[in-house]
């Protein structure tokens, strides 16, 4: 069965150039050009990934990031503008699992999406045991089937990126992971992202469990080396 994106940009060309390209990928779309509407739609009809302009009328991508994020772990890809690189940290700290600066081609945005595709159905893995066996570490319990994290048995939601490079550090606790090997972890060998995209990530890990616990503390960072998970005492 095809994979459904759903496409949500006030330009109307870029949505009618890029539906083009990836329906001939084989994929199914749905196109938005506002975040109003595309919020309904994807709500009231799921899709397997969102592409997300952040500057649109009514309700721009960055509230439309942050309300479906209340209830969803649909992965996300957003557009940002060539030189706003605070439109890039915001989007990933408020949960974005990637972003593509404008403009890009579309065999660039179509790599992006299949690889985030990828590695959501790498985390869901269930033939194979190393990706599909639950780690537990102490009050961490990650399932990588159900794509379900909890922490002293509460409900951590995590998205798809988040989710791998949590995983990556709770593997071994107490070993250091530098950025270069958590971008790995999370978007493949083969994708180029800035350093500061891990930063984001981490910083939207902890603020996750510190909605939890407030007192969480287990990732540690090891200034100018990496992060690491903290092994319990």
């Amino acid at each position: 069965m095809s994979q459904t994106i759903a496409l949500v940009d006030d330009d109307r060309n870029i949505l009618t150039s890029i539906s083009i390209a990836l329906e001939a990928e084989g994929f199914r779309v749905r196109t938005y050009t506002d975040g109003a509407d595309a919020l309904r739609g994807i709500t009231a009809q799921p899709v397997e990934l969102v592409v997300l302009d952040i500057k649109m009328p009514r309700m721009d991508g960055m509230e439309l990031l942050q309300r479906l994020r209340k209830n969803s772990s649909v992965p996300v890809i957003f557009l940002t503008s060539k030189d706003d690189e605070v439109d890039e940290v915001l989007g990933l700290r408020m949960g974005a699992d990637d972003y593509i600066k404008k403009p890009f081609s579309q065999r660039l945005l179509i790599e992006r999406i299949r690889a985030l595709l990828r590695r959501g159905e790498l985390a869901r893995e269930t033939g194979d045991t190393a990706n599909s066996q639950a780690v537990a570490r102490g009050d961490l319990v990650l399932d990588p089937v159900r794509h379900a994290c909890t922490w002293k048995g509460l409900p951590v939601d995590l998205t798809v990126t988040e989710f791998l490079i949590l995983k990556s550090l709770a593997i071994r606790p107490g070993h250091v992971k530098n950025r270069d090997q958590l971008i790995d972890a999370a978007y493949g060998e083969h994708i180029y992202v800035d350093d500061r995209t891990i930063d984001s990530h981490i910083k939207r890990l902890r603020k996750k469990f510190r909605d939890v616990d407030s007192e969480f503390g287990h990732i540690e960072t090891l200034y100018g080396v990496g992060y690491r998970y903290r092994e319990d005492q």
